[in-house]
């Protein structure tokens, strides 16, 4: 069994036990979140597709940990023009892992 969710603008292919991360969720470790928007649920050979979403089914999430991503470096250059700005930037996400997905 697997669903299709959308969470943070991104879709994502989930199952029970798997663990994933995603766009910063609020809630603390150990928190449950539940993921309303289904797109897609898979289940016993029979697929079932929303439109756009499934009405009656939901993912259920626990959060096992809140991060921030690698750094990466935003550097713009201008040639010529004495023009040069660096900036860094990182990525807030959460970890989470699913539990169940009700269809």
């Amino acid at each position: 069994m697997y669903a299709v969710i959308q969470t943070g603008g991104k879709q994502y292919r989930v199952k029970p036990g798997d663990e994933l991360s995603v766009e910063k969720l609020e809630g603390a470790v150990g928190d449950e979140v539940h993921f309303d928007n289904v797109l897609l649920v898979s289940k016993e050979d029979k697929l079932t597709v929303g439109r756009p979403v499934l009405e009656n089914a939901k993912v259920i999430a626990r959060i096992i940990r809140q991060g921030r991503g690698p750094k990466i470096v935003v550097f713009k250059y201008k040639r010529r023009k004495r023009y040069r700005k660096k900036q860094g930037h990182r990525q807030d996400f959460t970890g989470i892992r699913i539990v169940e997905v009700e269809a």
